[in-house]
């Protein structure tokens, strides 16, 4: 028996169609630099002419900015709680592999492969510090706010590089995993501490 070819043209959902976009964007640049990653990859990956990406992100600089900005609404949600944070941050560092659907530290790897770039430096910065450190530093709150969530963000990042894209996967392996989210934690709490 054949199935009825359904030829009726689809209905257009342009927030569906922007979703998966950006979707498909994430993913490239979650594995590839900024000047990696081309619109046409990133059309085909999402199913989609490379002229709806340009319609609905005006370029690719448009697109990354849409992917750093993406879901960014709550990205430190669950660690309001200034007195957990560095256990609920070396947690997030340590407990899946950073590629694996872990939001926050794909956020990180995402900035960390297009940082180098000319291209995308200033971008980059600019979301780092609008949707990183200053939501952070805004959190911790005391004296040197702003240094201090760098610091522990270099902790993060520096284990995000390690894992992800030096590979080294004997970081958060097995049984280790919680040794090496406790000494995470030990370090994240000396970077987080006023000084008093």
């Amino acid at each position: 028996m054949t199935c009825p070819i359904d030829d009726r043209p689809r209905a257009r959902n342009a927030a569906a169609t922007r979703e998966i976009i950006l979707a498909a964007a994430w993913r490239r640049f979650l594995n590839e630099s900024y000047d990696n990653v081309g619109l046409r990859d990133v059309a085909g990956d999402a199913g989609v002419d490379v002229a709806l990406v340009s319609r609905y992100f005006g370029g690719k600089e448009g697109l990354f900015r849409a992917v750093l900005s993406h879901g960014k609404e709550g990205k430190l949600d669950g660690l309001a709680d200034a007195a957990s944070l560095p256990a609920r941050l070396a947690a997030m560092a340590t407990e899946q592999a950073p590629d694996e659907g872990c939001g926050n530290m794909e956020h990180l790897l995402i900035i960390l492969r297009s940082a180098s770039s000319p291209a995308a430096a200033s971008i980059v910065r600019s979301a780092f510090s609008a949707d990183v450190l200053e939501p952070l530093a805004a959190l911790i709150g005391g004296e040197r706010a702003e240094q201090r969530a760098a610091m522990a963000m270099a902790v993060m990042m520096g284990t995000a590089i390690i894992r992800s894209v030096m590979a080294v996967e004997t970081v958060c392996e097995g049984a280790c995993r919680h040794d090496v989210a406790r000494r995470i934690e030990r370090l994240l709490e000396v970077a987080l501490e006023e000084d008093g």
